[in-house]
């Protein structure tokens, strides 16, 4: 029975690694809002919002996974030669580093708090506003956890694992994402 269920998840992350992410990321994003509104916003579970948990598993499982995914193996390709040279492979690592947190965060949580915003009935014309409002202490807190957890991540995992590493240390990251993009 073990046996057959560690096949069976070797096969989904090797052959559908996308979908894989996208769902483990779908779950995992819907746990980090659990946690927000049943520990860090104290909310009962009679005026628990399950909406809003299923609309960040929605955006984990359409929006993050998939471009978390794609974002990785471009990195990955990048850098492929360079990671094979172990005398390149910290300049490389480095580089991924340099690259995810200057380019790809500040734009991807841009997007994320636009899309959690909209998804919540918020207009594209108050998106600038909310931006003006939840970027910048959002973009500092990433900056303080993510590049760390990154070195770690295109250092020693493998490709196919990135997104679980990630997703696994977001579980609080999207706590934190809950918590700033639905505080008044």
């Amino acid at each position: 029975m073990t046996t057959s269920i560690v096949k069976a998840y070797k096969i989904l992350v090797n052959k559908h690694m996308t979908v894989y992410n996208a769902f483990q990321t779908g779950f995992l994003m819907a746990g980090g809002d659990f946690i927000a509104q049943t520990v860090v916003e104290k909310k009962s579970l009679e005026s628990y919002d399950t909406v809003r948990t299923a609309k960040f598993f929605g955006i984990g499982l359409l929006f993050v996974g998939p471009t978390i995914s794609a974002w990785y193996k471009f990195l990955d390709k990048k850098f492929t030669a360079q990671v094979r040279q172990l005398a390149n492979k910290k300049t490389a690592v480095f580089k991924k580093v340099a690259l995810d947190q200057l380019i790809f965060a500040p734009v991807f949580i841009a997007a994320i708090i636009s899309v959690i915003d909209l998804s919540e009935g918020g207009e594209v014309r108050k998106i600038p506003c909310e931006l003006g409002k939840k970027y910048p202490d959002i973009l500092l807190a990433n900056y303080k956890l993510w590049p760390w957890v990154q070195l770690v991540n295109f250092y020693f995992v493998p490709l196919k694992h990135q997104v679980l590493l990630v997703q696994s240390v977001a579980v609080l990251w999207n706590t934190y994402i809950s918590f700033k993009t639905h505080e008044n």
